[in-house]
C-alpha cells in the first residue's frame, strides 16, 4: 500500500467511525445527557463487558505507545490522538495518531 493510499484510508475510516459514533450515540444522549450512564451501558451484559474493555485497554496500549514515541522518537502532538481516542473514540484516535506520525517521520526523514 503506498503511503497515500494508507493516509487516505484512515481519514475515510476516521470520518466513517466518527460519523457513525454521531448517527447511534448523539440522539440517546441529547435525550438523556447521563454520560457516566452511557459509559455503564457498555457493561449490559459479559459480551458488551468484553468489547467494553477491550476498548479500555486499546486506548491504554495507545496511550503507551504514544508516551514512548514522544521520548524515543519526538513525535509530537500525540495528546491530540489520546483526546479524540475518549470521545468519539479509540478508531479516531489511533488513526489521528498514525497521521500525526506518519506526516512527522515524513518531514523529519
Amino acid at each position: 500500500m503506498s503511503p497515500n493510499t494508507f493516509r487516505i484510508s484512515l481519514i475515510v475510516l476516521a470520518v466513517m467511525f466518527t460519523v457513525a459514533f454521531m448517527v447511534i450515540c448523539i440522539p440517546p444522549l441529547i435525550e438523556n445527557p447521563d454520560v457516566i450512564g452511557a459509559f455503564a451501558a457498555g457493561f449490559v451484559n459479559p459480551y458488551a463487558s468484553g468489547y467494553a474493555l477491550d476498548i479500555f485497554f486499546t486506548w491504554g496500549v495507545l496511550a503507551a505507545w504514544v508516551f514512548y514515541e514522544a521520548k524515543a522518537k519526538g513525535i509530537r502532538h500525540g495528546w491530540v490522538a489520546l483526546v479524540l481516542g475518549v470521545v468519539p473514540g479509540v478508531a479516531v484516535g489511533f488513526a489521528v495518531y498514525l497521521l500525526l506520525r506518519l506526516k512527522q517521520e515524513r518531514v523529519s526523514g
